[in-house]
């Protein structure tokens, strides 16, 4: 009976030392795989850390590129300020630029400088601020031919150079009816004729 209980006893311990060897093997088994997975996690973070800074060489030789470009555009103050101006004058009830009743008379008629009553500055982040001073139509309301201005200037500027419009200031230096400004015209006019035959004689 001893030998008996003898024998299932190392049965016992056998049978719990093939398990703990079982589970050692099971242990080592797995834990290369672990240490493998981890190993394929570091060289796929390193495959792609050369794939990103790749990438961004890539851009910065196509900005290096850009930059040595011998391509340019760019634009006087004196064009600009003369497609305001032209804006401007397409504006109802706009009947000249800075000056006196002579003076826009003259403009209407090429003889005096586009530019004048319109000055422009550029701010650091390539915008343009406006600056322009008009004589108005007499018995027209001032706000509304701002609000005008300021949608044919800021259109005629994007349309033809791009640049955006950071401010338009307004000033309204004079107000006339329009039957001086005509016969202011007509004087101007007939003034011009006398030379002319001033001149022939």
């Amino acid at each position: 009976m001893a030998d008996t209980e003898s024998k299932d006893v190392e049965l016992e311990v056998a049978d719990d030392q093939a398990a703990a060897q079982d589970d050692a093997n099971t242990v080592a088994a797995s834990a290369p795989a672990d240490g493998a997975s981890d190993d394929a996690h570091e060289s796929a973070a390193t495959a792609e850390a050369p794939a990103g800074s790749a990438t961004t060489e890539a851009e910065e030789d196509d900005d290096e590129e850009y930059d040595d470009s011998d391509d340019s555009l760019t634009y006087s103050n004196g064009v600009i300020e003369k497609i305001v101006a032209m804006a401007t004058r397409e504006v109802p009830h706009v009947l000249g630029m800075k000056g006196n009743l002579l003076h826009f008379v003259q403009e209407q008629l090429g003889a005096e400088n586009l530019t004048k009553g319109v000055s422009v500055e550029v701010t650091d982040d390539n915008r343009v601020i406006v600056n322009i001073s008009v004589i108005i139509e007499y018995g027209c309301y001032a706000p509304a031919i701002f609000e005008d201005v300021k949608e044919r200037v800021t259109k005629r500027l994007a349309e033809m150079t791009g640049l955006e419009v950071a401010g338009i200031n307004l000033r309204i230096e004079d107000v006339v009816t329009l039957e001086a400004y005509n016969e202011s015209k007509k004087k101007f006019i007939d003034s011009l004729k006398h030379e002319d035959e001033e001149a022939t004689a």
